[in-house]
């Protein structure tokens, strides 16, 4: 039987439905496929989080679906608006804060914001309004007077998300909105995503933090090469590995011969030596560490440590791309 939550989210309407978008770059090298005809919808009020490492074609499908880029295949339709007849309409519609800076080195903080939201139709009462409400929400209350170039790269940040936000937009598209943030002001913005999702707004985030993805998206779109290559809620995704990683801290030395006895002995699904350790994939970590070690011993290798834990959603993009998706960020 449904339950009415499940209900509610079969029922919610599609605020964004994407069909096929794709964008060619043409270079002096030939044509580059950034984004190769992906479908995809985001529904109201979610939080749906494009994951992947960079190039993977995260920021372009961002970007033509913000009407900044055009699509080279491919059709949508953003708030109720055709994003290819009716671009106006789609950008009147959304917020977006971009991975670059949005800000102006001699403008003060209150201006600008200020501004933006009276280009968006605000009165000046009700910009104001909402410009302190976001400083404050931001922690960057006290900062309105402030020229921008006279603020921290991380302070710098949280006003380029209150530019996005200003104007109270339903939809948000949020492009990296943490990089370069410190782990205090990233916790504080994550509580702020929530709430804004908690009062209706819909919002598409693009990450490769893995974390963050974990924490805040109700859906996760997992891209590589510009394909969309699996998607559900992060729990979802992680069901599909069936079974345990282990993980063992292996000199660089050892690590070709442990993956092959690891290969004969416990047939793992998945494998991967990353950062001086050997992961892998097993139906039981309980039943495999034994007969691995014992393996291991004979060979005359002794790992440094051993972890077992359920799949995470690094394991997710090894099991569909071959490769770790922390390898890919360094």
């Amino acid at each position: 039987m449904e339950t009415t939550a499940t209900v509610r989210e079969r029922t919610r309407t599609s605020v964004i439905r994407v069909r096929g978008l794709a964008r060619t770059f043409r270079t002096k090298t030939g044509p580059v496929e950034a984004v190769r005809g992906v479908d995809f919808e985001v529904r109201d009020g979610e939080i749906v989080g494009l994951l992947g490492p960079n190039g993977a074609g995260k920021t372009t499908t961002l970007r033509m679906i913000a009407t900044l880029l055009a699509p080279t295949a491919g059709e949508a339709a953003i708030a109720g608006a055709d994003l290819r007849a009716d671009p106006r309409t789609v950008r009147s519609r959304i917020g977006y804060v971009a991975q670059g800076g949005m800000t102006a080195d001699v403008e003060l903080v209150i201006d600008q914001l200020v501004l933006q939201a009276r280009l968006f139709g605000m009165s000046r009462a009700e910009a104001v309004a909402s410009a302190e409400s976001l400083l404050t929400a931001l922690e960057l209350e006290g900062l309105g007077p402030r020229r921008c170039r006279e603020l921290s790269g991380g302070q710098r940040r949280r006003v380029d998300i209150a530019l996005g936000l200003v104007h109270r937009p339903g939809l948000i598209y949020l492009d990296e909105p943490t990089t370069g943030l410190d782990p205090q002001s990233r916790a504080n913005l994550w509580g702020h995503i929530r709430r804004l999702r908690d009062q209706g707004t819909t919002i598409v985030l693009t990450t490769h933090y893995l974390e963050e993805a974990d924490a805040l998206c109700d859906r996760v779109l997992v891209m590589d090469h510009g394909e969309i290559v699996a998607a559900g809620t992060p729990d979802e995704l992680k069901q599909r590995i069936s079974g345990d990683v282990i993980s063992l801290e292996i000199a660089d030395a050892h690590a070709d011969l442990a993956i092959r006895i690891a290969e004969e002995t416990v047939a793992p699904r998945s494998k991967l030596y990353t950062d001086g350790r050997v992961h892998l994939t097993v139906a039981r970590g309980d039943a495999a560490v034994v007969p691995l070690l014992r393996a291991l011993d004979e060979h005359g290798i002794t790992p440094g440590s051993l972890t077992v834990q359920r799949p995470s959603l690094d394991d997710v993009f090894l099991t569909v791309t071959g490769r770790s998706l922390r390898e890919e960020d360094r």
